[in-house]
């Protein structure tokens, strides 16, 4: 199955949203439509990009938007970036998340005692290759580390492109640790600490701060997996949540959209126009001292 994109509004503003289509061009839901597995058989995963590498716009799908568009996160009304805490540049993987997952707010985890952050699964994609924004991809699954962000399970999954050069040669965390010294311990500097130019405190993550393996992580994305079926199931309480889907739920549940439905919503935002410039800021290289 191949996934195409359609911009709308213009790009680096508040207007800007990214739709998705399947290979017939109807318009889909990243969220919900796309499916969690692209080979089952062989525990191969679909992630949506949602941040290349090296970029700073927090983008993420819009879990409360009518069909989820890829948008700018905001915040007290301005767009969001992430800073540059030395030595790092903006996002040090391709960074998006596992579709049909859901990481569910009322349910409490065993090992982190923590309950979940209300979004899909995180991915960080540590392949050679810089991906586009929106692009979906197929991964290994490699390991996965806990953070706890405010109090919230935020589970974050190391996998690589199945089309990388390395895929072959990477098939559990460990092997990370041996091709790509540094990598982790670096994954877990930046998530610690790319809150802080903001004024908040560093995170702290689970299991000492280590990484679990592939098996362990395939457990917590099926688990999320699960929560996600009751979500549009309706099972369990999608509060803010757009549950709003055109290919997965039957035409008498609530949550079914309809082609006409999603035309019409994504006819209401603006159309593509001329890419706004990011602030000079968003440059700006944040140096505190590691505690």
């Amino acid at each position: 199955m191949s996934y195409t994109v359609e911009e709308r509004g213009n790009p680096n503003s508040l207007s800007y949203r990214l739709f998705f289509k399947n290979a017939e061009g109807k318009y889909i839901s990243p969220f919900h439509d796309i499916p969690m597995y692209a080979d089952e058989s062989q525990n191969i995963f679909h992630v949506v990009v949602e941040v290349p590498r090296w970029t700073n716009a927090k983008m993420e799908i819009a879990t409360k938007d009518i069909l989820n568009p890829i948008k700018q996160d905001v915040k007290k009304g301005k767009l969001r970036y992430v800073a540059n805490v030395f030595p790092h540049k903006g996002y040090i993987w391709n960074y998006g998340a596992i579709p049909q997952t859901w990481e569910d707010p009322a349910h409490k985890d065993k090992d982190t005692d923590c309950c979940g952050d209300n979004d899909p699964i995180d991915v960080c994609e540590i392949g050679s290759k810089v991906c586009s924004r929106g692009e979906v991809i197929k991964v290994k699954v490699l390991g996965v580390l806990a953070m706890i962000d405010e109090g919230e399970t935020d589970w974050k999954v190391i996998a690589i492109n199945v089309e990388d050069p390395e895929a072959n040669a990477l098939n559990n965390i460990s092997d990370v640790q041996r091709l790509k010294p540094g990598y982790l311990e670096a994954t877990v500097d930046w998530f610690r600490r790319y809150k802080v130019p903001d004024g908040k405190p560093e995170n702290r993550f689970a299991f000492n701060d280590e990484f679990k393996d592939k098996d362990f992580a395939i457990e917590v994305i099926k688990s999320t997996h699960s929560f996600w079926k009751a979500l549009v199931n309706q099972k369990a309480n999608a509060g803010e949540l757009n549950c709003k889907n055109t290919c997965v739920s039957a035409s008498d549940s609530p949550f079914c959209c309809s082609v006409d439905e999603a035309k019409a919503a994504v006819s209401e935002t603006c159309p593509c126009g001329k890419e706004e410039s990011i602030p000079s800021s968003v440059d700006k290289w944040f140096y505190y001292e590691k505690k």
